[in-house]
């Protein structure tokens, strides 16, 4: 890729952007402007870059996720239940991401065998999984299984499952050398994403299903079966991206994760990923999560209300979109006015040797 191109790309700006916001929040707070405590930040939002990152496939094919908080929610829960219940623990995070698997799956075989809008798809499961992560500690005392305690299951139903084993905590406290083992995992996992965007077949299907279904089919993509593996993909995202937040809490709860949504999709669409399908980069939505990231904790260590820093992530998105939205359409005046100008010297070229 030329020097020019680099320069002039979404996520150079982003990068600047990060830089600059650093460098003001530095100034305000010095305290910013610390690499170690700077890195260590990371873990208060990596949850976030993690279930940004598998989102970004999905909106790559012209679709949408937002169920991804509740199954954060369930692979939380889950892996805490199947501990209580005796299950080791290597066990249990197995099974907790399973269940992420599945739950991302089966919106994708919905997604892709109906003609109903994955939005309208995901809000219903959004419910559903949410639903299953409160009431299956109820469910699982009504089916007879045992758990230690006089309270059985249901005592965990709404408080935190606490007691989780160091070698699993330690995903979200422990560190490699100053980098945090939250932030090692969103790195490794927006590695992974990026060379399957950008190096394998399935990333080419993923933007040729968003840029047009249609072409898609005729040339051969197997479009049912992309869909339900990235939304699979994406499933299996945010349930690490629950586990993550669970071992940094050291609490599994059904609710984790909840109030993460408006920064999920904030990230991938601050990141260039287009709501319509096509486009999209991990990088750019990496970025984009430590500028969201950041920029919460500086409001937070300014005083702002944390009931007031949604409204600003909100404002950001809309302001994101009118961005790119305006973009496009200047690119594309460009484009037409070159075409026009280019034409024209073709038609008075053609003139003057007549």
């Amino acid at each position: 890729m030329k020097a020019a191109t680099v320069f002039k790309s979404w996520e150079f700006m982003l990068a600047v952007v990060l830089v600059l916001e650093l460098l003001v929040l530095g100034m305000i707070n010095p305290a910013f402007l610390n690499i170690e405590n700077l890195l260590f930040s990371t873990s208060d939002f990596a949850h976030v870059i993690i279930a940004a990152i598998g989102l970004t496939l999905i909106i790559m094919t012209g679709g949408i996720d937002i169920s991804g908080v509740s199954i954060m929610g369930l692979a939380s829960i889950v892996l805490g239940l199947a501990f209580i219940a005796g299950v080791p623990i290597g066990f249990a995070v197995i099974i907790a991401l399973g269940v992420g698997i599945a739950a991302g799956a089966f919106n994708g075989a919905v997604v892709a065998n109906t003609d109903v809008n994955p939005l309208i798809v995901t809000l219903a499961t959004l419910f559903l999984y949410a639903g299953i992560a409160t009431g299956l500690p109820t469910l699982l005392d009504m089916l007879g299984f045992q758990a230690y305690g006089a309270g059985g299951f249901e005592a965990y139903q709404y408080e935190g499952i606490t007691g989780l084993p160091k070698e699993f905590t330690w995903i979200g406290s422990g560190r490699i050398g100053w980098v945090p083992m939250p932030l090692v995992v969103a790195l490794l996992l927006a590695a992974v994403a990026t060379w399957v965007m950008l190096f394998t077949r399935f990333g080419r299907y993923l933007k040729l299903i968003g840029v047009s279904p249609a072409v898609a089919h005729f040339t051969g993509v197997p479009i049912k079966r992309t869909l339900v593996t990235v939304y699979a993909m994406n499933g299996f995202a945010v349930a690490v991206a629950g586990l993550v937040l669970t071992a940094y809490l050291g609490s599994a709860r059904s609710d984790l994760g909840s109030e993460a949504l408006l920064s999920i999709i904030t990230a991938v669409v601050l990141g260039g990923s287009s709501i319509y399908g096509g486009q999209g980069s991990v990088i750019g939505t990496l970025l984009a999560g430590f500028v969201l990231g950041f920029m919460r904790q500086g409001l937070l260590a300014l005083g702002i209300s944390s009931d007031v820093v949604p409204v600003i992530i909100g404002l950001l998105l809309v302001g994101s979109v009118a961005l790119r939205i305006g973009l496009a359409k200047l690119s594309t005046a460009r484009a037409n006015r070159a075409a026009f100008a280019a034409e024209r010297l073709a038609v008075e070229g053609n003139g003057g040797r007549s």
